[in-house]
Parts: C-alpha cells; structure tokens; sequence
C-alpha cells in the first residue's frame, strides 16, 4: 500500500505561482513512478506531469511545458509540481497519483495504482 497526501492549493492571480507537494509513505518507491493529475468541474481527469524515482526525464502535458516542473525528493519521499504563470484555465482539483505505468502509459489515469485526495488550485484572472 502507498498513501499519498497532497498540500499547497489555493487561490491565486493570474500570473502567480504556487508549489504542491506530495509526500508518499508506506512502501519502497525506488521503481515507483509519481505523476500529477488535474480535474477541472465537468470535465474527465487529465494528466499534468509525471516522474519516476529514478530520475528519468520527467514527462509533461503540452499546455503546461514550460511554465510547471516536476522534481522529486527521495530522501523525504515527496514529489513536488512547481507552478508558475499560472492561467485561470489551470484552475482544477490537483491529484497525486502513484504507480507502475508502461513508460507508454504514465498519461493515463488508470495506469496508476494509488491516488492522493486532491488540493483544489483556483486561479482567478
């Protein structure tokens, strides 16, 4: 079992920053790949970045390269979404996800395994 606990949502203007973190417990994480999610009010969940322990080239949705960074501390056991120039579409309910997925497959919602409970990000313009 793995338990995922997100922090640092909140509300922002356009054009800030805000950093979410987090920490995993429970398990080894040396093969572990964590990922981020988002899920905005009716619409589907959708990935946002994802990194293995490993520290293999981090992976990212194409609106948000540039401007969010994915970085992991192994000695904490935390994972970490750096968000800068933040847009009011970024605006969404903010999941950590943990798992196994094909390196084909760390897009998908369902190739995770384990799920944090969300942090809801608003930012307004």
């Amino acid at each position: 079992q793995v338990q995922l606990v997100e922090s640092g949502g909140g509300l922002v203007q356009a054009g800030g920053s805000l950093r979410l973190s987090c920490a995993a417990s429970g398990r080894a994480f040396s093969s572990i790949t964590m990922g981020w999610f988002r899920q905005a009010p009716g619409k589907e969940r959708e990935f946002v970045a994802a990194i293995t322990w490993r520290g293999d080239s981090p992976k990212y949705e194409d609106s948000v390269k540039g401007r969010f960074t994915i970085s992991g501390d192994n000695a904490k056991n935390t994972v970490y979404l750096q968000m800068n120039t933040l847009k009011p579409e970024d605006t969404a309910v903010y999941y950590c996800a943990a798992g196994w997925p094909a390196p084909s497959a760390v897009t998908i919602t369902r190739a995770y395994a384990y799920w944090g409970q969300g942090t809801q990000v608003t930012v307004s313009s």
